[in-house]
């Protein structure tokens, strides 16, 4: 079995941003013919004041530490955020600041973006890509950012292309990297901040 966590830091909603990686991870999966798959989705907005309280604290709650260990488990992520004056938002980028560090090493990662226009559309290679190499990660080398427009009208073939291409370059990137064992780090950290949050009792 395969599994790819899929992060979205939509504020809203609906959410354009959980939009796309719907989108994104229905192609990942057409790409995965015959394999079974399983895709848990994590919306940032409803562990919003848990990722705030961990980064005040330096300790997650019981569900932050659950979707902690989702996203270490997995095989693969696809990250998407809305992008905020040419960066990703706030909440996606606490996210990843209280995640166990170990936790996305070796790990095939597809990021994408939305926005209002396509100005912000060097998010996904100024922040997003650099940021997840940061953490160890393999970052797919196509990413997806989709503004408003490419949702109707003229820019919506566009759109499908571009998702299509970046799942079948992920699915590839998959592959190549083989069977995905969690690192002994994020047990390790996991453990320690058990055992002192035990001697806070």
């Amino acid at each position: 079995m395969t599994t790819i966590a899929v992060v979205t830091g939509g504020l809203r909603e609906p959410s354009s941003t959980r939009l796309l990686a719907d989108r994104l991870a229905g192609a990942v999966r057409d790409h995965l013919p015959g394999q079974d798959v399983q895709m848990p989705v994590i919306e940032l907005r409803h562990v919003g004041r848990a990722v705030v309280d961990a980064m005040l604290t330096g300790f997650p709650s019981a569900e932050l530490e659950q979707v902690f260990d989702t996203v270490a488990g997995a095989d693969g992520l696809i990250a998407v955020t809305p992008a905020f004056n040419a960066s990703f938002s706030g909440l996606f980028k606490s996210f990843f600041d209280v995640l166990p560090e170990p936790s996305l090493q070796d790990m095939p990662v597809l990021i994408a973006a939305t926005g209002g226009t396509e100005r912000h559309s060097l998010v996904l290679e100024h922040a997003m890509r650099p940021m997840f190499s940061y953490l160890h990660a393999v970052v797919s080398p196509i990413a997806v950012y989709a503004a408003t427009d490419d949702f109707a009208g003229a820019g919506a073939g566009s759109l499908d292309q571009r998702i299509d291409r970046a799942a079948a370059a992920f699915v590839r990137l998959l592959s190549a990297c083989g069977p995905r064992e969690r690192p002994q780090e994020y047990a390790a950290e996991l453990g320690e901040m058990e055992r002192l949050l035990g001697d806070l009792k």
